[in-house]
């Protein structure tokens, strides 16, 4: 689609269109004055095509949607399309425990089509620095704009050992259906414990008359754990713990990411339940002769081609010995990593980086050697500093409001939460007279 830029600055542009930029487009739509524009060079919106099973759920609340949680009125809420799209009495009545994937996937369809600043089809191939502003081109069009917003979502984390061998029987779970292998009398490994790993395992499982030979799920971890999604676990998906986080030290805030992981990255428990059930019937009930092997503390360590498959080596985290497995097809749910989009090689040299990522101020810009009042801010780049909550659904909507916020140069969207039912900040001691010395007593 060709685009017709503005001589004019934009006061804003987003690069990529995923839940994140779509939320903030949502939002503006309330403020015309922001003037914004958003660019993704695919033909549509697409939600993690390759991973939309038939029966995958979200992980968290409806309520989570592009904008409710800053503004609940809004017409591009969740709630408003099932209205619009006269379910909505349906929907409850079917009192769903989570939400569908495919239906989030199409309520995000709805809201791109009441949007007139999302151009897809538009690849943005490089950003420059001209003088007090950013300019954004792509094939034959340059957009000048104040502020850039990078929603260009992360890419496939694949373990160095599978790295020269991608294609089509070995491959990232984000291909699992674009690339469409016939699994009948296959075998298959799954390697990665998460939720993406349950959510294939389960799916090889689920068709009764085209089943694997064999299939078998390997995870790190200790086991194939559940996600915790307790009410105080929950607390770590606010603005106010999301704000402790960032300004702790470094080194803590690593720490903390490793000992939250299942507060983020667990399967959900009706999913576990679900798989337990279908490895019982087919042991117990069906007698079909489909070999499971479920393998927790294994760690993929090498690859090598064997005939038309593969052999891996897997190393048992525990016993430290290895293992070998053969297989037709190989998918690897090892999750996703954050990479600096092409586009910014221009200006890459003036960007303050750390070992994880972008150096993130606290209303989401990166420190960068530009203007001060020309800004590059980040969605879902800033985990390392932000906490679990950065990548997930659930602040999305907080995190545009605060970029609506600091572009707008003032307070559009009231980002203040109530006092917390945690107090996560340490409390100052009131002086007593007679209280002990602490440093005395240290």
């Amino acid at each position: 689609m060709r685009y017709s830029p503005t001589n004019d600055p934009m006061d804003l542009v987003g690069i990529g269109i995923g839940p994140a930029n779509l939320s903030l487009a949502a939002l503006l739509k309330r403020q015309p004055h922001v003037r914004a524009r958003f660019f993704d060079r695919r033909a549509g919106f697409q939600w993690h095509a390759g991973l939309m099973l038939p029966n995958a759920s979200l992980q968290v609340p409806f309520l989570k949607d592009l904008v409710s949680l800053v503004d609940p009125t809004s017409e591009l809420s969740f709630l408003q399309f099932l209205a619009k799209q006269k379910r909505l009495l349906c929907f409850i009545n079917a009192n769903f425990p989570q939400v569908l994937r495919r239906e989030f996937n199409q309520y995000y369809r709805w809201a791109c089509e009441q949007l007139d600043s999302l151009h897809f089809g538009c690849e943005v191939q490089a950003v420059e620095l001209d003088r007090d502003s950013l300019v954004v081109r792509g094939n034959d069009w340059a957009q000048p704009t104040r502020n850039l917003v990078l929603g260009t979502g992360l890419q496939p984390a694949v373990p160095d050992c599978a790295k020269p061998w991608l294609g089509a029987t070995l491959l990232h779970a984000s291909q699992y259906l674009i690339n469409n292998n016939p699994v009948e009398g296959k075998r298959v490994v799954v390697i990665g414990g998460g939720q993406t790993g349950a959510e294939v395992f389960h799916h090889l499982l689920s068709d009764s008359g085209a089943m694997p030979a064999s299939v078998t799920w390997a995870s790190r971890r200790w086991n194939f754990a559940p996600l915790d999604e307790s009410s105080f676990t929950n607390e770590l998906y606010t603005p106010g713990y999301s704000n402790y986080f960032y300004d702790l030290p470094e080194r803590l805030r690593a720490t903390l990411l490793a000992e939250q992981k299942l507060a983020s990255d667990g399967v959900s428990p009706a999913l576990l339940e679900a798989i337990y059930r279908r490895v019982y019937e087919l042991r117990y009930v069906t007698g079909m002769s489909c070999n499971l092997q479920l393998r927790p503390a294994r760690a993929l360590i090498a690859v090598t081609r064997r005939g038309d498959g593969w052999s891996l080596t897997l190393g048992h985290q525990q016993r430290q010995t290895h293992e070998t497995v053969d297989a037709d097809i190989v998918v690897l749910c090892t999750g996703y990593v954050y990479g600096m989009p092409a586009c910014l090689d221009a200006i890459a040299d003036r960007i303050d980086r750390c070992e994880d990522g972008y150096n993130v101020n606290p209303d989401y810009s990166i420190r960068w050697d530009g203007p001060a009042d020309c800004r590059i801010f980040v969605q879902n780049a800033a985990k390392h500093q932000r906490g679990i909550a950065d990548p997930n659904l659930g602040l999305i909507p907080w995190r545009c409001a605060q970029i609506i916020n600091s572009v707008a140069g003032s307070q559009l969207y009231d980002v203040d939460e109530a006092a917390p039912f945690v107090h996560w900040e340490a409390q100052p001691m009131p002086v007593q007279s007679g209280a002990p010395d602490l440093e005395m007593m240290s």
